[in-house]
């Protein structure tokens, strides 16, 4: 397993949330909290902008994914609008999550709820190589439902 050390900085006012961390020894994704200064109602059908206290500094040839915690999203409908939501390795501003709540009822966000998780993942770089055609494959152009439903 490869360990990646991580600056991490506290936005002020912060000091009594812990960081992210990971639930389990298996788990991929680190939980990110609500930095509310006060609880926040999340309506069905809105948005919002949850603040989570800290910025990153990412080594090159990295990237952070926000992706949605499962059991807010089984359990109530509330998910990552831009999911998985990406963090670039220069990026040095304030992780903040943009939840959505598609579910038929209210949702309370207070201080220091679990509302996303943060992978952290290598990045690829491309170099297009301009062809006159593409390598033939069983599928081809095939595209959305090409193999049923």
């Amino acid at each position: 397993m490869t360990v990646v050390k991580v600056p991490v900085l506290r936005s002020p006012g912060t000091e009594d949330l812990p960081l992210p961390a990971y639930a389990t020894p298996g788990a991929a994704g680190l939980d990110l909290l609500a930095a509310l200064k006060e609880a926040v109602v999340l309506a069905p059908g809105e948005t919002a902008l949850v603040p989570t206290g800290i910025s990153l500094a990412l080594p090159e040839g990295y990237e952070g994914q926000v992706r949605p915690r499962s059991g807010l999203a089984a359990k109530f409908g509330v998910t990552v609008l831009n999911a998985p939501g990406t963090i670039d390795a220069d990026y040095r501003g304030e992780i903040k999550v943009v939840l959505i709540n598609l579910g038929k009822a209210p949702f309370l966000i207070e201080r220091g709820a679990r509302i996303a998780q943060l992978v952290v993942a290598p990045v690829a770089r491309v170099e297009w190589v301009l062809t006159d055609d593409l390598p033939a494959t069983g599928r081809g152009g095939g595209g959305f439902g090409h193999t049923g439903t």
